[in-house]
């Protein structure tokens, strides 16, 4: 289903940002001393007591076929992925507190901010121009396998997927994936999601309209990471430029019909 819409470009669909995408303001703190007192000293805090991030595990092992929730995934090829689209922990690059999601849409990466200095990085993919959007959201609800249902916008145009219009029952090659991660904006869903997809070659492209897409296993595992509302940025990059977005009153193109009731809502 590579021509069913799935990511903004540039994510600056509906009204992301306003007061929400700020830049940083440094902190400067002074001390002062005496000519004849000596500051007290004070000792250094060693590596290994600062917060650390797990290892995520091997390549091999994290995209290998699993079973999950009764539903058979199938392995990536390794192989076949570049290397920097790998799950992997790196140097945080936002400057945002943990718990924090930011995807750099010039990368093609979705960063969740750990502590330590510490982030997760995810390949993803974005969408085709045209769908693109910036700003700031907030992760309200989540669905394991959900069921995905065209919307009737897309039915219109995609006459074929009116077989789909009560519901394409979840599983491996369901456009939403293993997971859904819905984002909303003033208590109002934006039509955006964050979701698993089985097209993992994808992964790094422009490729869908109203979401951004994660390989399964990456879906799943950022899922299980995400148990509260989790504040999310979309930027065109990561400089601090990309921090000033406009807002805007766009929604995102519909991947499907809405948030279904049996999804968690996070509080």
């Amino acid at each position: 289903m590579s021509d069913i819409p799935l990511v903004p470009e540039r994510l600056s669909r509906r009204a992301f940002v306003g007061a929400s995408a700020l830049g940083c303001a440094s902190v400067v703190l002074s001390a002062c001393t005496t000519t004849d007192v000596a500051p007290p000293a004070v000792a250094p805090v060693p590596p290994s007591a600062a917060p650390s991030e797990p290892a995520v595990g091997d390549t091999a092992t994290m995209y290998a076929a699993r079973t999950d929730e009764g539903y058979q995934l199938p392995a990536i090829p390794v192989a076949k992925l570049d290397p920097k689209f790998v799950r992997q922990i790196v140097a945080d690059p936002t400057g945002e507190k943990p718990g924090t999601i930011v995807v750099d849409v010039s990368e093609h990466f979705l960063y969740l901010v750990r502590d330590g200095g510490k982030a997760i990085r995810y390949g993803v993919s974005l969408g085709k121009a045209g769908f693109g959007w910036t700003g700031s959201a907030v992760v309200q609800a989540r669905k394991k396998w959900p069921v995905w249902t065209p919307p009737p916008e897309m039915i219109q145009r995609r006459p074929e997927l009116a077989k789909y219009k009560d519901g394409m029952p979840p599983g491996p090659q369901s456009p939403l994936g293993a997971r859904a991660l819905y984002l909303f904006r003033d208590g109002k869903d934006t039509m955006y999601r964050l979701h698993g997809t089985p097209e993992w070659d994808s992964i790094g492209k422009n490729a869908s309209s109203g979401c951004v897409r994660f390989m399964n296993q990456d879906i799943i595992d950022l899922y299980g990471r995400v148990n509260g509302p989790a504040q999310v940025f979309v930027r065109p990059n990561l400089s601090a430029a990309g921090k000033i977005m406009a807002v805007s009153g766009r929604t995102a193109e519909p991947i499907d019909a809405g948030v279904p009731k049996d999804a968690e809502f996070l509080k």
